[in-house]
Order: C-alpha cells, then structure tokens, then sequence
C-alpha cells in the first residue's frame, strides 16, 4: 500500500472512530437529559410495566374467558384483587389481557402509519414538483377526516375485528408522518451533505433513506410516542362502541362499554379499566414529552 492510500486509510478511521464518539456522546446526553425529567421516568416505568404483564398474560394460569357461576360480580378482594365481571370472569386477568390487544394495536398501527407517512414525505420532499402536489393532496384528504371519526368509519365499512381497526388507525396517522418528514426533507435536499452524495453517484433511493432520513428521525420519534396514546385511546374508543375488538376477547374498551350497565351496582367494572386507560395514554404523552426534551439542545442547557 503507497503512502498516501495509508495515509486516506487512516484519515478514514479516524474520522469513523470521531464519528463513534460522538453518537456515543449524544446517547449519554439523551439518557441523562431524560433520565432528570421524572415524568418521562414515571411514564417508561408505567409502560414497562404494562409491556411486561402483557409479555406473561399467555402464561398465566386463569383463563380471562373462564366462567365461574359461582363468584358474579363480587368486589375487588385477596382471591380476585379487582373483583370478577357479570360471568363471574377474574378482571384482574382480562384486564392483564386487554393490555396485550391495547399495546399490540397501537404498537403495529404505529410501525404501519411510520413506514407509510416517511416513505411518502420522503419522496414528496425529494422529488417535489407534481409528485409532491399528488401526493400531498391525498394526504390532505385524509387528514380532513378527523381520526376517530375515520377509524369509525373505516371499520363499518370492513367489519369489526382487530385487523381492521389496527389498519383503520393506521392510516388515521399516517398524514402526521408524511408532513414532519416531507417538511425535513425540504429543508435538507439543497443542503451540502446531500450534494456530495449526488455527487459521488448516489442514486435517489439511496439518499433518501441513507442519507436524508438518519437526519429526521428525531421529530419522527417524538411523533410515534405521542401518536401511540391517541392509538391505544381510539382503539378503546372502537371497542366501547363494538366496532374494535369483538368479545368474548377480552379489551379494555369492551370492559368498559360491558361495565357500564352495572356501575351503580359495581363500581370496579369500569374504574380499573377506565384508570388503565388513563394511565397508558398518560405515560406515552410523558414518554413523548421527555423525548422532545431530550432531543433539543436548549432543552438540555437548561
């Protein structure tokens, strides 16, 4: 090898190895900036925490959909800590189950709605011109519908069942993405660093995805945390109005639409359900929050 082959050799680890230490450096101000906001803490802690018992509900011992005759409606107590429901099923598990369908749809709708809206704010922002007209305008048709509503609507359209209401919200979400990436790569595809990837004989797939989106996954992040706790809320929303998950698959929209008959009667039908709800949706808007934080530089300094 010549001189100046090993000289560029070592130009290139060394600016490899510069490279490392600073992502390196970034991961430790990111952890420590949002490890001091305690209620991002709180809300990863409650999300763990659900995420786990929904990980061990396939391994619990009680069937959510047994039946028991014997024990109808009895109040929260050692054998049954959240009370049983009208057929006698142990709430406590099908609460622990109901989480599993909550976090699973709004994890998959989340992962769909991403792929989808950054694919097309990619290649609206790249390409602009009549491909960034098109594809806008068919993003702004679907933002015109207000999610929830579309979610409604899409589901009586193709029946009620976990599928569709996984896809039914998914594409309530995808416009979120499309316009935060679209608006990225606008700010970013004159910029030097993708000159010199043009340059050098990149082709526009390869910019897009190698050189553009590394660049905007921040705002895309903060945006699928926040986007998960509207999911998971519409998810509840469809299933308390029938439209969700269909019973006897136990969902903490159906608990409640089920509980509702009985509340004068038995108060923690609904209070736990409501209060999981409560407490899923409101960690993921923590989570969100401290993300943002934790991403800005101001924020930081702070």
């Amino acid at each position: 090898m010549s001189t100046s082959a090993q000289q560029r050799a070592i130009e290139l680890h060394s600016r490899d190895d510069l490279a490392d230490r600073r992502r390196a450096r970034m991961l430790r101000l990111f952890i420590a900036s949002f490890v001091r906001n305690r209620t991002a803490v709180f809300g990863a802690v409650t999300i763990i925490v659900f995420t786990v018992a929904a990980l061990i509900a396939p391994l619990l011992p009680t069937d959510p959909l047994e039946q028991d005759y014997d024990s109808l409606m009895l109040p929260p107590s050692v054998e049954h800590p959240i009370g049983t429901d009208s057929l006698g099923r142990d709430n406590l598990i099908r609460l622990i189950h109901g989480g599993r369908v909550s976090l699973q749809v709004g994890l998959l709708a989340m992962l769909i709605a991403t792929t989808v809206g950054v694919t097309i704010g990619l290649v609206a922002g790249y390409f602009g011109k009549w491909t960034d007209s098109i594809l806008m305008r068919l993003v702004d048709v679907i933002l015109a519908f207000p999610g929830l509503l579309l979610a409604i609507l899409m589901v009586a359209v193709l029946g009620p069942s976990l599928r569709n209401a996984m896809l039914a919200i998914a594409i309530g979400f995808i416009p979120p993405f499309a316009r935060i990436t679209r608006a990225n790569t606008l700010s970013l595809r004159e910029k030097e660093f993708v000159e010199s990837a043009r340059a050098i004989g990149g082709g526009p797939i390869r910019i897009m995805f190698r050189t553009i989106l590394p660049n905007t996954v921040s705002p895309i992040i903060v945006q699928a945390s926040l986007g998960m706790s509207y999911a998971i809320l519409i998810e509840a929303s469809l299933s308390f109005l029938g439209l969700g998950i269909q019973p006897p698959t136990p969902s903490w929209g159906y608990m409640l639409s089920a509980g509702r008959e009985f509340i004068t009667l038995a108060w923690w039908l609904t209070t736990f359900p409501g209060l999981a709800i409560f407490l899923v949706v409101i960690a993921w808007n923590f989570i969100g929050d401290g993300i943002r934080e934790a991403l800005d530089p101001r924020q930081r300094r702070r």
